[in-house]
């Protein structure tokens, strides 16, 4: 029985706190890439997109009003 359950455990462990660091790092490249120009260039540039200056200004401050905590609300 042992057998079973300890590597089930495990892998249930090792998947949840895999998605609180995965989490927690996303957060904090997106607050760097907000304060970050170059950053924001090089992550466009890899998606295969060229952006200008004013184009990059624009991204960053959208980044920069979005309130990661709050969803926006459902038009009914």
């Amino acid at each position: 029985m042992w057998s079973w359950l300890i590597p089930i455990l495990t892998l249930i462990v090792g998947l949840i706190v895999g998605f609180i660091v995965g989490v927690f790092y996303l957060r904090n490249q997106m607050t760097k890439m907000q304060n970050d120009p170059d950053m924001m260039a090089k992550m466009a540039k890899q998606m295969g997109y060229n952006m200008n200056k004013q184009q990059l200004q624009r991204a960053q401050q959208m980044m920069k009003n979005q309130n990661p905590g709050n969803k926006p609300k459902s038009r009914r």
